[in-house]
């Protein structure tokens, strides 16, 4: 979720963190970069270790992009090396993924992004069905090429960059379903590319949450050390075990997303 700084609270305060909780927090790092790399779902564990560190929302969501980006660099370099990321798709997806998240920054100053909750839950469960019903085994070599896909890898990377500026949740787990069902990309080679739009998402995040200084640096330089790791790992993973490990963190992903949001909205329910 990117939100704008310009309208975050700016309360100042340092933030003080003992050895125990920089352990905490990078290893919450690992795990969450780990998780990413294969599926998306990574901020379901990193940002309420932030929160729990004592940071504030804005500080938290900030810090976590800060830390985020290394993962999902080092994730697309592994998938990269195995021959998965197409340099193609990347060239039309890292720029327009860019664009898309800032101008869903700049919507998220116009319109409440929590509108989205109810949507997002029906099109979790959407997302949830196509990678399940993904084809295990690998479409031709072609698939994802020629004049069509290329506008159609245009249009996801915008669109849902500009969902990952306005929202976020779940950014990953539709870019892999987005993939698959339109592009038509076994989920291997979905789950790889998806991790340049991901990257480019999250660095024109970070560069919005850094210029506002809700970044605590302190906790992100180590925690994007351990996510460089996670991130890795998760990619090394996801090419080992293929669209098997895929199918089963995406759908945990998505079954996760689904209770917290649900969950959210009940909790708004009561309060309003």
């Amino acid at each position: 979720m990117l939100h704008s700084p310009d309208g975050a609270e700016r309360d100042g305060r340092s933030v003080e963190l003992s050895a125990a909780q920089y352990g905490l927090l990078c290893g919450a790092a690992f795990l969450g970069g780990t998780v990413d790399a294969i599926a998306g779902g990574g901020g379901l564990v990193t940002v309420p270790a932030l929160l729990a560190a004592g940071l504030s929302p804005h500080q938290a969501l900030g810090t976590n992009k800060g830390q985020s980006t290394f993962g999902s660099f080092a994730a697309w370099m592994r998938f990269r090396h195995a021959g998965l990321v197409d340099d193609r798709t990347a060239k039309i997806s890292f720029p327009l993924g860019i664009l898309g998240s800032l101008a869903g920054a700049s919507l998220a100053l116009l319109i409440r992004p929590e509108v989205l909750r109810p949507l997002v839950l029906g099109l979790l469960v959407l997302a949830a069905g196509v990678i399940a019903m993904a084809r295990l085994r690998p479409r031709e070599e072609q698939a994802g090429r020629g004049p069509a896909a290329a506008w159609l890898i245009a249009a996801i990377a915008l669109g849902l960059g500009v969902y990952d500026g306005f929202f976020g949740p779940g950014m990953g787990t539709f870019v892999i379903a987005a993939y698959v069902a339109l592009v038509h990309l076994p989920l291997a080679r979905a789950s790889a590319n998806a991790k340049v739009l991901n990257f480019a998402s999250n660095l024109a995040a970070l560069a919005i949450f850094a210029r506002g200084g809700v970044v605590v640096w302190t906790a992100a330089v180590p925690m994007a050390v351990a996510q460089l790791a996670g991130g890795f790992l998760g990619a090394h993973l996801a090419v080992r075990r293929g669209a098997g490990l895929i199918r089963g963190v995406a759908l945990a992903v998505a079954l996760a997303l689904v209770i917290k949001i649900a969950r959210d909205l009940i909790l708004e329910g009561r309060v309003g």
